[in-house]
């Protein structure tokens, strides 16, 4: 202050050429001058501590248009609120609106302001930092200020373009599976009332409209600032906007069923009901619920699975579009004779293998002569005619297991254009003999569970490749079997007669037979040299559950069989003693002689113990018998490889 009150004094004494005397006129100049130096002084430091915080805090000054005129007349500065400004001072009176003091006049023209609140949310860390410090500063200079109302605003360069911007979202692909083979469903045949098929997804024009719907709503969203409060939107993994939620809400299968699948081929969506599977080649829908025939037309496919559904009609050009078709299975439908119409097949040129079985037809379909394997188990066939299988010379397999086939119903022109046919089953008939007329390539057939009875002498005469044949559970009786029934099958090498009526081992048997099971019969004997022409021999002899007794079986009731019987089973038998003739089967591996009466073992019953090799025996079976462990003699079983192998607990006075 003294500095600024000596520098006015020296300049007021220059100003009036004052030197080296003083008066009163020169102090009165002194003192006038001193107070316009002060005054001078204090205006000068207000404003230039005023525009030292506008700079150094960029923080544009603002003030009321309240007030407004010059401090004095011919002034040059403008009063706003009290404040006095220079000439060329620029303030916002408003947010939107700037003034300036020109010559003494004030002027305020509007200018482009963006929204505050969405630019406070772009700010970063420095800039709100900033923003605090003015704040502390701007409270200090009100304080200091008063009458002046300063409004905040936010600082923008000349020549800035404010630009908008807007929040990223991120939205999850829609993820559309695609494959490279798939089917063609005619959706037009499918009933409106079944609820399997309306369960799909969205379909492509649904799907694009609901993209260019899904930014609509975004960039709306982003329009909408002001009850913004700067997080960003929790609804990224939402697949539909929620006006079209009910449109498209998923829906919710049951467990172990796939999802109904949905593919483009084409442009177009193609859907098959929930619980099917789909490859490149195969469609399974086994199990679905399928009430009606779903049309597919697809070259690719070579296999179509519909079981167990409750398919009841097929139109006639239902497979017209599957011409590559090799396997077909229909089988637990309920399809009857009218379902199969004769032209359903007829485009199937190369299918091979074709499953009918329960349904309820009850006359064999027209088929297509590409077939090699037909199943038409569990139905309600009742008559074979020279017709039933006409066309058929490629069929390998035949199945006609548990129809009602009878004796006068089987036609013995029936079998005749099956040519190459290989095995037929006919079980769980009511056949009482065995159908004539069977082709000479037949290598296996079944004729279980039936009520055969008789076996005549001629009706094998022209099977002479047959393998084998199975006759049991059936009415058999030794008596009523031809003497010469067997000669014509000189390659039969397995023969089951088990569960029938025999009262003894029958005879003449087919040379080259292995195999014979004679189980659950009524047999209390073998006949001696019964096997001896047999060749190479038995392997395996089954005679469990009969009614033998010591006197049925003699030293030569094996004879033919030393060197080839690897497997005897005599268990659920009337023997009391260990059957003769046991050591000498040098190749017996398994023998049984369980749940019998047998009480001793002597030495070398089982096996010789005088040889200097082993007994070939594995497994021998004497539990559940009357035998006296305490007796059997120490070596007994010293010719086997492994005491382990013999089973001697529990016997019938054990358990008392």
């Amino acid at each position: 202050m003294c500095r600024f009150i000596l520098l006015s004094l020296s300049k007021c004494v220059r100003e009036k050429e004052v030197k080296d005397n003083m008066d009163g006129t020169v102090v009165l100049w002194f003192i006038i001058c001193a107070a316009s130096a002060t005054a001078a002084h204090r205006s000068s430091s207000e404003y230039t501590r005023y525009g030292q915080l506008e700079r150094r805090h960029r923080f544009p000054v603002t003030a009321s248009v309240g007030t407004t005129g010059k401090p004095h007349p011919g002034s040059t500065r403008c009063l706003v609120n009290g404040l006095v400004l220079f000439s060329g001072a620029v303030w916002f009176s408003h947010p939107c609106s700037e003034c300036k003091c020109l010559r003494g006049a004030v002027s305020c023209r509007p200018v482009f302001c963006n929204n505050t609140a969405h630019r406070q949310r772009q700010l970063t860390q420095d800039q709100r930092h900033n923003k605090e410090n003015m704040k502390t500063t701007k409270s200090t200079y009100k304080k200091k200020m008063s009458g002046l109302r300063v409004e905040e605003t936010n600082y923008r360069k000349p020549g800035t373009v404010l630009k908008k911007i807007v929040p990223k979202v991120n939205v999850n692909p829609i993820v559309i599976p695609r494959r490279p083979k798939e089917i063609v469903v005619d959706m037009r045949k499918v009933k409106k009332t079944d609820n399997t098929l309306r369960r799909r997804g969205p379909t492509l024009k649904e799907i694009k409209k609901y993209r260019v719907e899904k930014k609509l709503f975004l960039d709306s969203d982003d329009d909408d600032d002001d009850d913004s409060d700067g997080k960003e939107d929790d609804d990224n993994d939402d697949d539909f906007p929620a006006g079209n939620m009910a449109a498209f809400r998923p829906i919710i299968h049951p467990a172990f069923r796939p999802v109904p699948r949905a593919t483009y081929r084409n442009g177009v969506m193609e859907y098959l009901p929930a619980g099917c599977l789909l490859s490149e080649s195969m469609i399974a829908c086994g199990n679905a619920g399928l009430t009606y025939w779903p049309v597919i037309t697809d070259l690719s496919i070579k296999k179509l699975y519909l079981a167990e559904n409750k398919i009841r009609n097929i139109p006639p050009r239902g497979l017209a579009g599957l011409p590559n078709l090799e396997w077909l299975d229909l089988s637990k439908n309920k399809l009857d004779d009218s379902s199969v119409t004769p032209d359903l097949f007829r485009n199937l040129t190369k299918l091979k293998r074709l499953n009918l079985d329960g349904n309820n037809l009850t006359k064999i379909p027209f088929l297509p002569p590409s077939l090699e394997e037909l199943k038409i188990n569990d139905n309600k066939i009742s008559i074979l005619t020279p017709y039933s299988f006409k066309g058929l010379s490629k069929l390998l397999t035949l199945d006609l297991e548990d129809n009602n086939l009878r004796d006068g119903n089987v036609s013995p022109l029936a079998f005749r254009p099956l040519q190459k046919l290989i095995y037929l089953r006919l079980e769980e008939n009511k056949l009482r003999t065995v159908p004539s007329g069977l082709p000479s390539s037949l290598q296996e057939l079944n004729l279980s569970e039936n009520q055969v009875e008789v076996i005549d002498e001629r009706v094998f005469n022209k099977t002479v490749h047959l393998k084998v044949l199975d006759l049991s559970h059936n009415h058999i009786r030794e008596d009523r079997i031809a003497p010469r029934a067997w000669m014509y099958l000189l390659e039969l090498v397995a023969l089951d007669l088990s569960h029938n009526r025999l009262v003894h081992v029958p005879s003449f048997l087919p040379p080259a037979l292995l195999h014979l099971s004679l189980h659950h019969n009524q047999i209390e004997r073998i006949p001696g040299y019964a096997f001896r022409h047999l060749r190479p021999g038995l392997e395996s002899l089954r005679l469990s559950h009969n009614h033998l007794v010591d006197q049925g079986v003699h030293a030569t009731s094996f004879q033919g069989l030393h060197s080839s019987l690897s497997e005897l089973l005599l268990d659920h038998n009337l023997l009391r003693s260990v059957p003769q003739g046991l050591p000498q089967l040098r190749a017996l591996e398994m023998l049984r002689l369980d749940h019998n009466f047998i009480r001793k073992i002597p030495l070398n019953s089982i096996c010789d113990t005088r040889s200097r090799e082993d007994s070939a025996l594995v497994s021998v079976h004497l539990e559940n018998n009357l035998i006296d462990r305490r007796l059997i003699p120490p070596m007994a079983f010293s010719c086997l490889k492994n005491y382990h192998s013999v089973q001697l607990w529990p016997q019938h006075h054990d358990r008392n």
